[in-house]
């Protein structure tokens, strides 16, 4: 099986860590993996669970090791049929539900159905309804033996305390550029031509991601890009006080509700950074947003992400998009001098 660092080389050191831990056998029961959106978390930890669950891993020359790719169990994770690895994500509410976690519960207590091993993913553990939190406490309280916990959570999404401190937790670093571009140049050749997106998009897309080479894969070859750019010239428009507010919330309606929330914390988030003397990662909204931490107090950046915030837990109970952009938009041009505000 290949080793994912050699795919992957900004998940090296935590892929080590692991390796390390396994062979000394002192791995923890139940691990929080945390990064941001799209840098490989998914892949690393499905990597682990095959290391695991793996017959008769391989030890590379140093010592490192890998799982053997022949085994009965190396075939079942190739097949995405392996009943000893189960993953839960959140469904249409954008939480992971007390049901599914009860459901983790069983899988956990039960024996492992074709090896020795059990491994389960919650993709992601930082949209655990409070519910679902407090069924989990009950399974991480009394650890087995044979099964392993992986929790994945975005950078800045809060876990609770109790959840937190049943786990040991594990970075994954942001790629540098250089790495991030590699990789999606390498993923895009496999594409048909017909399909493959030019520098110029694969440029924008790992800009916007902030150099996250999943979630810009995933840019480049979606529709996001084109949606963003219409949302961006809405509120541009918007800012100045020439379209209405329901006019620029409709671009990021389009857009649904988790990216729309993301654009707007990535522009609070550079407006900090530009309020602090830094650069923004938006390159296109740069100009804008200067002008903007040119003018306001740098406490205004963080009032925004707040509301970002609250706009995400509000999406837990199916908010309607349209108002909640409606709201930023609002928010938003609040910082913009008096004369410039739209009557």
């Amino acid at each position: 099986m290949t080793d994912i660092a050699l795919e992957m080389p900004w998940l090296t050191q935590a892929w080590t860590q692991v390796q390390q831990r396994y062979a000394e056998d002192r791995l923890p029961h139940a691990l929080i993996v945390t990064g941001e959106r799209g840098v490989g978390k998914r892949a690393w930890a499905e990597t682990v669970a095959g290391l695991l669950l793996c017959e008769s891993p391989e030890y590379k020359a140093q010592g490192e090791p890998i799982a053997c790719g022949r085994c009965k169990q190396c075939e079942l994770l190739a097949a995405s049929s392996h009943p000893d690895l189960r993953i839960y994500a959140p469904e249409k509410s954008r939480m992971v539900k007390v049901d599914q976690v009860r459901a983790l519960t069983s899988f956990a207590v039960a024996s492992p159905q074709v090896g020795h091993h059990k491994v389960a993913i919650i993709d992601r553990g930082d949209q655990l309804n409070i519910n679902a939190a407090n069924a989990l406490l009950k399974t991480l309280e009394e650890p087995l033996p044979d099964v392993t916990l992986l929790l994945l959570q975005e950078s800045g999404r809060p876990l609770l305390p109790t959840i937190r401190s049943r786990c040991q937790t594990l970075t994954i670093p942001m790629p540098s550029q250089d790495q991030a571009n590699r990789w999606l140049v390498d993923r895009v050749s496999l594409l048909e031509d017909a399909d493959r997106p030019s520098a110029e998009v694969l440029a924008k897309a790992l800009m916007l991601s902030g150099n996250a080479p999943r979630l810009a894969l995933e840019y480049a070859t979606g529709e996001f890009i084109s949606l963003r750019d219409e949302a961006f010239e809405r509120f541009k428009q918007f800012m100045k006080g020439q379209i209405p507010v329901g006019e620029a919330a409709k671009s990021f309606k389009a857009l649904g509700l988790e990216d729309s929330l993301w654009l707007f914390e990535g522009w609070s988030a550079d407006l900090a950074r530009l309020a602090a003397g830094g650069q923004a990662v938006d390159t296109e909204a740069g100009e804008m947003l200067s002008f903007l931490a040119a003018r306001n107090p740098p406490w205004r950046a963080h009032e925004l992400l707040d509301l970002v915030k609250q706009s995400r837990e509000a999406g837990v109970y199916n908010a309607n998009p349209e108002l909640e952009a409606s709201r930023l938009l609002i928010a938003w041009q609040r910082l913009m001098p008096v004369k410039r505000r739209s009557a």
